[in-house]
């Protein structure tokens, strides 16, 4: 039996010739280009250089030319910088004498895994935009004078391994949110205005050999309103407004109640030297007589 022929649709039959091989390099290569030369590095570079002051000149290349074209494959022509693949992997710029503040256009530097502006003088607030860096594993602002609350959005770089914020102003509780940061192996706030509790999913993680507390107290000592464990119970403080207060008004009231009674006790010797003098007649009396004659009536 023979089976009968089948014929394929003409749209179908008609096979579209093969990309010559240098045409198919050219399009990869075009696509490559355009994901390295992403404008992104050029506006997080260019505005964090506004943001920032250089007294020292440590950043003399960190120029609008440089802002363009900033790596070349794993080359960084920016001193501080490292590339991977064309873009900005690493920002270290510790100890450069830098002041002003951290510009919020870092989240541009959507590659970035190292932030490092620790030792520096830099104010203001951590830039809750840094939440946008999803691949940042390491951020060190130790050292400076950085105020605000620690954003609750760093929650979402969920790769960080390091955060290191020690030595500054920061004020406000920890974010609880950052206990949800599973990766998180190094964890520093100490000596800031930190208050409120330590979130007790940071305060009872352990560390790789189990049962050591992961961060111990060294990670949060140095914030006065700061309490929870791995910290000591707090001691008291002194005696507050309301107790001062009350031992004044309680000091008064036994001051005034001493004084009335050594008033009372003046006028009554007084009285009985006078009503004695008084029933001595002109005669010489003994001090019993004067009493008996005093207490009988006439």
């Amino acid at each position: 039996m023979t089976l009968p022929s089948l014929r394929l649709p003409a749209s179908l039959s008609r096979r579209r010739p093969p990309i010559p091989v240098p045409e198919a390099v050219t399009l990869l290569l075009l696509t490559l280009l355009t994901a390295v030369a992403e404008p992104n590095d050029e506006a997080c570079l260019s505005n964090l250089r506004s943001s920032l002051e250089d007294p020292a000149n440590t950043l003399r290349n960190w120029t609008k030319s440089t802002f363009a074209s900033p790596c070349n494959g794993f080359t960084s022509y920016l001193d501080g910088a490292t590339c991977n693949n064309g873009r900005i992997y690493k920002l270290y710029l510790p100890s450069r004498s830098l002041k002003g503040s951290i510009s919020p256009f870092l989240s541009y530097c959507t590659n970035l895994q190292t932030l490092d502006l620790s030792s520096n003088f830099l104010t203001g607030d951590i830039p809750a935009e840094l939440s946008s860096l999803l691949n940042l594993a390491v951020l060190n602002l130790s050292s400076n004078s950085l105020s605000g609350q620690i954003p609750p959005q760093l929650a979402l770089c969920a790769y960080l391994n390091v955060i290191d914020l020690h030595a500054n102003e920061l004020s406000g509780p920890i974010p609880d949110q950052l206990g949800l940061l599973v990766r998180l192996s190094s964890f520093d706030v100490s000596y800031n205005r930190l208050e409120g509790p330590i979130p007790a999913l940071l305060a009872n993680r352990t560390g790789p050999a189990g049962g050591l507390p992961l961060f111990n107290a060294s990670s949060f000592v140095g914030n006065r309103d700061l309490y929870g464990y791995p910290l000591p119970p707090m001691r008291g403080r002194g005696l507050s407004v309301l107790a001062i207060v009350g031992i004044g008004l309680g000091s008064g009231m036994i001051s005034l109640i001493l004084s009335f009674t050594a008033v009372c006790i003046w006028l009554r010797l007084k009285e009985a030297n006078a009503n004695a003098a008084a029933g001595g007649g002109g005669g010489l009396m003994n001090g019993e007589e004067g009493k008996i004659s005093h207490l009988m009536p006439y």
